[in-house]
């Protein structure tokens, strides 16, 4: 039962009772802000509110500085960074636990997606030049994409023990842009739920985790972006209610450049080294961890409806939404078993 407060006055005693009355919690929201990964993160708690959160804030930054530090391509002394300069095919290469875990996922979404997902593709999003903070996009050579395409690819990527990487090739490189947001709303709702907070939303770049309820009592409502270029940037498509879950969006519809008459997503196929292109404009993925949404939302993106709506509905816990856009602009979705139970 939720109870709000009622202060009396005790004639002749002059002083005031705190009363207890159905009907208001005493619960409060408290919100946290900031930049990572080349992008904003926001975080919602609810508590009690004569309760504390004494050095959260901190804590929040320096677990998403430390994911950073490890999977940021742009940082020459990156764990990541210092992996792709190995230039010894073979030689043991040492990594940290957070590192090592987002590894393991990405070798199972690789698996999955039949290497429609694939984080080890970095030496062909240089030479889209996608991912390097410039908007010089152009074409590439034909045969420079055939000329990398072999050399790229999990693959080439060993697994000799635990905690260990080695590559098979040397001009391998890994890019974990498309999972680390995910992977860092996790170890935030890892650091809420040591902290002993249960009601809460962690969001990174729009991949998001809900876990208990809202201030006012409900389910927390995630709105999904409208997947049209023309769309404003708050015009929502679908509103999904979440518990205890993550939800990932992928789409192609903000992240483009167009040359001779043709659009190019960001989002490149692994298998053709050439942007995905299949009609597919927005994928979101309802799963239980975020690194997980984050990376099967790209994935299927590549996938295409079809096998898309296939994979979801073979793996446990996991539900989505695939919208597809017909030529004559028609917005068409696709949606997993359960997928429905979760919109409002």
């Amino acid at each position: 039962m939720q109870f709000s407060s009622v202060l009396f006055k005790i004639t002749g005693l002059g002083f005031l009772v705190l009363l207890l009355v159905p009907g208001c919690n005493f619960n409060k929201e408290v919100q946290f802000s900031g930049r990572t990964m080349g992008t904003t993160y926001h975080v919602k708690v609810v508590t009690g509110y004569f309760n504390r959160l004494t050095g959260l804030e901190k804590k929040i930054e320096n677990i998403l500085q430390n994911v950073n530090k490890s999977m940021s391509v742009h940082m020459k002394d990156s764990e990541i960074s210092r992996f792709n300069a190995l230039d010894v095919p073979g030689k043991p290469f040492g990594v940290s636990e957070d590192f090592w875990y987002v590894m393991m996922v990405s070798r199972t979404i690789y698996q999955h997606t039949e290497g429609a997902w694939d984080g080890a593709i970095f030496p062909l999003v240089r030479l889209w030049k996608f991912n390097m903070g410039s908007k010089d996009y152009r074409i590439p050579d034909q045969a420079k994409i055939e000329e990398l395409l072999p050399e790229t690819g999990f693959r080439h990527i060993e697994f000799p023990s635990e905690r260990i990487l080695a590559k098979k090739k040397i001009p391998l490189s890994v890019d974990l842009s498309s999972i680390a947001k995910g992977y860092g709303v996790d170890k935030v709702v890892e650091l809420l739920r040591k902290e002993g907070v249960r009601d809460f939303l962690v969001e990174i770049g729009g991949e998001v985790f809900a876990s208990g309820r809202r201030k006012d009592g409900g389910l927390w409502k995630i709105g999904i972006n409208t997947p049209q270029k023309d769309a404003h940037l708050d015009a929502v498509y679908k509103v999904i209610a979440l518990e205890n879950k993550a939800l990932a969006t992928s789409g192609n519809y903000r992240n483009f450049f167009e040359a001779e008459g043709t659009t190019y997503s960001h989002i490149l196929d692994p298998r053709t080294g050439w942007p995905v292109s299949n009609e597919v404009v927005s994928v979101s993925i309802i799963a239980d961890q975020c690194v997980v949404a984050d990376g099967l939302a790209t994935g299927i993106m590549v996938m295409g409806h079809e096998k898309g709506i296939e994979l979801i509905d073979r793996l446990d816990g996991v539900e989505g939404l695939i919208v597809v856009q017909t030529k004559d602009g028609l917005l068409i979705d696709y949606q997993s078993r359960g997928f429905k139970a979760a919109e409002q």
